[in-house]
C-alpha cells in the first residue's frame, strides 16, 4: 500500500471538508446582509449580529482548519522519507487524539449545548436572544455535521495506517 497516497487523499479530502466551514460562512454573512436590508420586524433585525458573529467564526474555522491541514499535506512527503514506520506511528498517535476531540466536543458537547438552547428558547422571548439561540443551533448542527463526516474519514484513515503497520493492504 501506498502510505503517501492514502495520506494525501485523506488529506484532500478534509480541505475539501474545510470548505464547506467557509462557505456556511459565507451564508451566515449573507443571511446577516439580507436580515439588515430586507428585515422588517423585530425579530427579523435581530438576527443580523448572531448571524454575522457566526458567519465569521465560521470563515476563522474554515480557514484555520485549511491552512493547518495544507501545512500537514505539504509535510507528509518529508516524513515519509525520514521513515515510514515513524510517520505512521505520530500519524496514529494524531488521529486517536483527535478523534478523544471528536469523542468530547462534537459528540457530546455539542449536542448539550443545542439541547440547552432549544430549552432556552422556551423560556427567553426577547428576540434578540430568541434569535441568538437559534444561530447557536443552527451553528453547532453544522459544526456537528462536518465533524461527523471527518470523524468517520478519520476513522477509515486509521484503519489503513494500521493495516500499513501490520503490512496488509486494503486490496
Amino acid at each position: 500500500m501506498d502510505i503517501l497516497k492514502t495520506s494525501t487523499d485523506w488529506a484532500k479530502a478534509e480541505l475539501w471538508s474545510n470548505g464547506f466551514f467557509a462557505l456556511f460562512g459565507v451564508m451566515f454573512v449573507l443571511a446577516c446582509l439580507l436580515f439588515w436590508s430586507r428585515g422588517e420586524t423585530d425579530m427579523a433585525r435581530a438576527f443580523v449580529l448572531p448571524m454575522f458573529v457566526a458567519g465569521v467564526l465560521m470563515l476563522i474555522l474554515g480557514g484555520g482548519l485549511f491552512y493547518g491541514t495544507w501545512k500537514s499535506l505539504a509535510g507528509f512527503a518529508p516524513a515519509i522519507a525520514e521513515g515510514r514506520e515513524g510517520f505512521v506511528a505520530s500519524e496514529i498517535e494524531r488521529v486517536d487524539r483527535t478523534m478523544a476531540q471528536y469523542g468530547t466536543a462534537v459528540f457530546a458537547v455539542m449536542p448539550l449545548m443545542i439541547a440547552a438552547a432549544a430549552l432556552l428558547i422556551i423560556f427567553i422571548h426577547g428576540p434578540v436572544w430568541r434569535s441568538a439561540l437559534i444561530t447557536a443551533i443552527v451553528f453547532l448542527s453544522l459544526i456537528m455535521l462536518i465533524d461527523s463526516k471527518a470523524n468517520a474519514r478519520l476513522e477509515a484513515y486509521k484503519k489503513a495506517l494500521i493495516l500499513e503497520v501490520s503490512g496488509r493492504s486494503l486490496n
